[in-house]
């Protein structure tokens, strides 16, 4: 099995009134090409941060990421581009994430526009995206604020698809939904990933979501990896006292 995105010792430590609060205390995972790997914990824990860490939105104190065996923590200007056209992330709140002054196609082009695509070729391939994420095409003319929030995320969706990327990041992607609707999301999620070949890394706290899409899981708790296997194993037998309370919790 080949090894898409591995993670190794990171350490994050933020500072509150000059008082040390380590978010991420020497984290290392592997994630295999293809895998939907879940990161499960309670909020606080550090999953976010980790997310931030290998999109290069946070600088960790120490550790490192590798994308197919290639150092990424030090790329800039061109290589920091290529690590944005192979990882993008989809957030909680689509409608955060878009540009309120502009249209949700607009928004998906923007990207395509960015690394040199024409106007009409961005247009088309837009469309093509709306598509694949499973929504009508005649929402690419509304403004964020006119859309359903899921109808939103399924917008955020096809952009994160627009550079053919290899990992696409979940983070907290369906908590902001109603039921329904999050299991509209967590089904084109799992389409997509069968149908483009997609790695997916999905951040949540809610473990029943996790089961339902991930092939491996890890738990999260004050910053450290505690247990991790497949959501069988993880859930139907969890060994570490933190994941018992949080199985509990769910079921």
């Amino acid at each position: 099995m080949q090894k898409l995105l591995e993670v190794k010792e990171l350490k994050k430590t933020f500072y509150k009134n000059k008082i040390p609060l380590v978010a991420v205390n020497h984290v290392s995972f592997d994630l295999i090409r293809g895998e939907c790997l879940g990161l499960v914990g309670e909020s606080g824990c550090g999953k976010s941060t980790i997310a931030k860490i290998i999109t290069h939105l946070t600088v960790p104190d120490t550790g490192s990421v590798f994308l197919d065996g290639e150092e990424t923590l030090f790329w800039k200007g061109k290589e920091e581009r290529k690590l944005y056209r192979n990882i993008q992330m989809v957030f909680q709140h689509p409608k955060d994430s878009f540009d309120p002054r502009c249209s949700l196609g607009d928004g998906v082009m923007e990207s395509m526009r960015n690394y040199g695509m024409s106007k009409a070729q961005a247009r088309e391939r837009m469309y093509e995206l709306l598509d694949m994420a499973e929504l009508e095409r005649k929402y690419a003319c509304c403004y964020p604020h006119e859309v359903s929030g899921g109808q939103c995320q399924r917008a955020a969706i096809a952009r994160a698809l627009a550079p053919s990327p290899k990992l696409i990041i979940c983070d907290e992607a369906t908590s902001a939904l109603d039921v329904t609707v999050q299991a509209q999301i967590v089904a084109l999620l799992k389409k997509l990933q069968r149908e483009q070949g997609l790695s997916l890394l999905l951040i949540s706290h809610d473990l029943a979501l996790v089961q339902a899409i991930c092939d491996r899981i890890l738990v999260m708790y004050q910053g450290d990896i505690v247990e991790q296997g497949t959501p069988d194993e993880v859930i139907m037998h969890p060994k570490e006292e933190y994941t018992k309370i949080l199985v509990e919790s769910v079921f």
